[in-house]
C-alpha cells in the first residue's frame, strides 16, 4: 500500500497553516544514510541559507507522485494509474512535516527528478513554514 496525504498526514491532531511559503533548496543530514536513495526516510537535519535545523519530531509524511510537465504526457493511462500509486523513474515527492530544535515547524520534501544527465540524484526542499491554527 502506497503512502498517501490521507493515511499519513495526521499531523497529531493539529491543525496546521502556511504561514510562508519557501521552495528554497537545503542540503538533508542524516545520522545513517538513506537505505534507498530515490525514497528517503525523513533527515534528521537540514541545513538552509546556511544554518542548521535539526529535526527534533517528525510530525506526519506523505507522498506525491504526480507526473508533472513532459512527463504527465509520456506514458499510457494504464501505466499512469498504477505509477500514480508508488511513483515511477524521476517521478514522484516524499514530504515530511518536521519540528525543529527552533520549534518551527516546516513542510521538506525530496523531488526525485534529476536535475540532469550527469547528476541523476533528486533534491531536497523546504516548501513551508507551517503554523498552529488558534
Amino acid at each position: 500500500m502506497s503512502r498517501n496525504r490521507q493515511d499519513l498526514c495526521d499531523n497529531q491532531g493539529v491543525d496546521f497553516v502556511p504561514l510562508h511559503f519557501l521552495d528554497h533548496l537545503i542540503d538533508p543530514i542524516f545520522e545513517l544514510p538513506p537505505i534507498r536513495e530515490k525514497a528517503p526516510d525523513c533527515p534528521n537535519g537540514f541545513i538552509w541559507d546556511g544554518k542548521n535545523y535539526r529535526v527534533m519530531e517528525m510530525l506526519s509524511s506523505w507522498t506525491d507522485f504526480t507526473r508533472r510537465g513532459k512527463m504527465s504526457r509520456n506514458m499510457r493511462p494504464a501505466h499512469a494509474a498504477v505509477a500514480s500509486t508508488r511513483g515511477s523513474l524521476n517521478v514522484g515527492r516524499f514530504y515530511f512535516r518536521v519540528k525543529v530544535d527552533t520549534g518551527q515547524v516546516f513542510d521538506i520534501y525530496y523531488d526525485r527528478a534529476m536535475k540532469n544527465v550527469d547528476d541523476r540524484k533528486g533534491q531536497w526542499f523546504v516548501y513551508r513554514e507551517m503554523g498552529e491554527t488558534s
